[in-house]
């Protein structure tokens, strides 16, 4: 069963809150707490397929549709819901909008652009992203707090040592091990 925006939100922010703590419920999680939430009453977390042409401007939490997480020149959008409520939370800690760069990504545009072979985009579940007005290092670090004994977290930082990039940028995904790098 499909649930409503409203009744996934306030899983969301339930989640959110109990990340905050440092914990999360059990009541949020199928299974221990450093897998985070898979499952909530009966609504299972996975990976959905949409259509860009069909659900772009579907709503898949208050604050992103499944246009921010197309790839470009494909219709298909692939978005695990566990990123979503990810980035939800990162957005509603630090009050500014969070900016995807990249979301999901075929093959063939993830050798376009020098992705990983086993990229966690070729799965949709991963976010490159930047927020409004908020340093990379604070970013990662509130994101370390979300996920601290699992998923992927890349700091691509704008500085000295990369001056042609517009801007910084965060990836996180949700796989189950735990990966941190610098970029």
């Amino acid at each position: 069963r499909q649930m409503c925006i409203r009744d996934r939100y306030s899983g969301y922010i339930r989640y959110c809150q109990a990340k905050k703590k440092g914990r999360t419920s059990q009541a949020l999680c199928a299974s221990s707490p450093d897998r985070g939430v898979r499952e909530e009453k009966g609504f299972r977390m996975s990976i959905r397929e949409y259509t860009l042409s069909k659900d772009g401007t579907r709503q898949l939490s208050p604050g992103f549709r499944v246009r921010e997480f197309a790839c470009t020149g494909s219709d298909t959008v692939k978005v695990d819901d566990e990123l979503v409520v990810l980035l939800q939370c990162i957005r509603e800690h630090f009050g500014k909008p969070v900016h995807i760069t990249s979301g999901y990504r075929t093959a063939a545009h993830n050798a376009a652009v020098g992705g990983a072979k086993s990229s966690q985009h070729l799965l949709g579940k991963a976010a490159d992203f930047w927020v409004e007005g908020v340093p990379v290092a604070t970013v990662a670090d509130y994101a370390e707090k979300l996920l601290p004994g699992r998923g992927g977290i890349g700091r691509y930082p704008k500085n000295a040592a990369h001056p042609g990039r517009s801007t910084g940028w965060v990836h996180i995904d949700t796989r189950p091990n735990k990966s941190r790098w610098r970029g």
